[in-house]
């Protein structure tokens, strides 16, 4: 019996080996997401927990793994997608709050982000076609048929968040 089937059994073991198997990968996707090792901890506890109470849907027209990544992928982009719309209000109310406006931020050499930083701030679209193509290592194919967008859409994405990240990393908007 696969290890699937034995996870759906209700093979504990299975199930551990499952993770086991894909945990370090998905780990490292949702940190990239989410943007920090705490937040990717959480996640991937959130991702094996839907793994768990999913697998019932799991049709096996593609591997284990690539189920797995896209469900995790999914999962992170709801959880980007929720901190933003939180972010968004609680900054609408603070503008509402306030009467002064914001000064323009002087970007100095010593105040330079990292790569990571930068890539937190490329638009969503962007910033998921870069990782999983530059980061990850998918081809634009599966970056298309992960994303559900066309594979052209995904080579332009990722050209489009490498100049922006150049523009980021020179100090530049």
């Amino acid at each position: 019996m696969d290890l699937v089937a034995r996870v759906r059994a209700g093979d504990f073991d299975a199930f551990e080996a499952l993770y086991r198997e894909h945990a370090a990968r998905l780990y490292t996707l949702a940190c990239r997401m989410a943007g920090s090792p705490e937040d990717g901890e959480d996640l991937l506890q959130e991702i094996f927990l839907q793994a768990y109470r999913k697998l019932g849907s799991f049709k096996g027209d593609s591997s284990i793994g690539t189920w797995l990544y896209r469900l995790a992928l999914n999962h992170c982009l709801d959880y980007v997608r929720s901190r933003r719309a939180r972010m968004n209000k609680l900054t609408e109310t603070l503008d509402a709050e306030s009467s002064f406006e914001p000064t323009a931020r002087r970007e100095t050499p010593i105040a330079r982000m990292d790569l990571e930083r930068a890539v937190e701030r490329l638009p969503e679209g962007c910033r998921e076609a870069f990782v999983l193509h530059d980061v990850e290592g998918f081809d634009h194919k599966e970056v298309a048929d992960l994303l559900g967008i066309a594979e052209g859409t995904s080579k332009s994405q990722v050209f489009k968040a490498r100049i922006k990240l150049r523009g980021f990393l020179r100090g530049q908007r």
